[in-house]
């Protein structure tokens, strides 16, 4: 089966293919084409993914899907949650939104967070849904060159490395965006024909 990632990100592209590679053919914007920038304004990850997904089989009429993805800190109140990805502005740079995040911590004595990945997928039409979540801690200082985002900052619970630390491999295995991608992957082996 081919699914189109309605994704400009490279880094969350790469995930998708490495952890659905044996069942799934995942085609980039690029690989169709598809130049236009895709709309990105709702108030909660589901409604942000469900808006990117129809944008690209509207069109398309290629078969896609979406995600978005927000780490909520439980001291912030469920911030930078929805305005993960630009957290320090709209154009911000992974960079700058740890930066962000690390001084809003500054005298947090509660550093629990969970990471949170809505997907929504069309097949011919219809919408299917799938989320992935993953608790941790955030740490007071970056640590580790891999991951994007606030992977150097953000150690999950049973780890005393950061997703930054760990490799591709490590990550794939218990991210909240696999997870989210094995419910899509299960559920599509059971219910269409490959």
């Amino acid at each position: 089966m081919k699914l189109v990632f309605a994704t400009n990100n490279v880094h969350k592209l790469k995930e998708a293919r490495q952890i659905l590679s044996d069942k799934i053919k995942i085609l980039s914007l690029d690989d169709i084409n598809f130049k236009s920038d895709i709309p990105e304004d709702c108030q909660t990850l589901e409604k942000n993914a469900s808006q990117k997904s129809w944008y690209i089989y509207n069109n398309t009429t290629f078969n896609c899907f979406s995600d978005d993805t927000g780490l909520e800190v439980e001291a912030l109140n469920g911030s930078p949650g929805v305005y993960s990805a630009r957290y320090a502005g709209e154009h911000a740079t992974y960079d700058e939104n740890v930066k962000k995040l690390l001084y809003e911590m500054k005298n947090q004595k509660n550093r629990k967070a969970r990471f949170c990945t809505v997907i929504s997928l069309i097949i011919d039409g219809i919408e299917y849904f799938f989320e992935g979540n993953i608790n941790g801690i955030i740490i007071e200082v970056p640590k580790g060159i891999n991951g994007f985002g606030y992977d150097p900052i953000f150690v999950p619970d049973g780890y005393n490395k950061t997703f930054a630390e760990l490799t591709d491999e490590e990550k794939n295995k218990l991210s909240h965006r696999a997870k989210a991608l094995q419910k899509m992957s299960d559920f599509l082996c059971s219910n269409f024909d490959f």
